[in-house]
């Protein structure tokens, strides 16, 4: 939560995600060595926090960097109650309701001899809730972070557009799906949605981290 228009806050929440991605991808590599193959959403999670937490550059972006961040809800009757579980959140300051959620979802699962894309879950089971305001709620901008785990960026890419595009009136879809910069091998766009009980719009930065080739 964030006081006065969400949409001045904007600016920073993106400046802190753009230097957050570069520290992503420097220490990416090392991530990498310490999990083992196809492993599951929480195991890259953790091991990713655990070193963005000891980066020095990371220290000075923000408060804290949390895994598994559990935000409050406010009751009519002024009781608090959980929201449910972030994958990671970087914390800007003291107060806990200022922060960037990162709802992290692997995408290209190779199983059976078989791939599955996984794009669909990562609509209907990650991006839909900053759209109803379960994460990030009076805030301006929710970022997602897709794990290719056979490391087919295209594929990755192809298949999550087309699963936000398909459902844009379940994720309230604002506009076109807007292509960022990649930060050297980390693929981005960016989409806004309208939210349910919002008057403002808000805006999910999409990046995708590969795992090597299983080509």
């Amino acid at each position: 939560m964030v006081l006065g228009n969400p949409q001045n806050w904007l600016d920073r929440f993106k400046s802190i995600d753009n230097k957050l991605l570069c520290c992503i991808e420097r220490i990416w590599p090392v991530c990498l060595e310490a999990l083992q193959e196809q492993p599951d959403e929480d195991t890259i999670t953790i091991n990713l926090v655990a070193l963005l937490s000891k980066d020095q550059e990371v220290c000075r972006l923000a408060h804290w960097i949390e895994y598994q961040y559990e935000p409050f809800g406010h009751g009519e009757n002024g009781a608090m109650h959980s929201k449910g579980i972030i994958d990671m959140a970087v914390i800007l300051d003291q107060n806990r309701e200022r922060y960037i959620a990162y709802e992290c979802k692997r995408l290209n699962v190779v199983r059976n001899g078989g791939r599955s894309s996984l794009a669909t879950p990562y609509v209907k089971e990650g991006l839909k809730r900053f759209v109803f305001e379960q994460y990030a709620e009076g805030l301006p901008l929710g970022c997602m972070l897709g794990y290719v785990l056979d490391g087919d960026m295209d594929f990755a890419l192809s298949r999550t557009a087309s699963a936000i595009v398909e459902t844009a009136s379940f994720t309230r879809l604002v506009g076109n799906i807007e292509k960022l910069s990649a930060i050297n091998t980390l693929e981005r766009f960016s989409t806004r949605h309208k939210r349910e009980s919002s008057s403002y719009d808000i805006e999910i930065r999409h990046t995708l981290l590969p795992f090597p080739s299983s080509q």
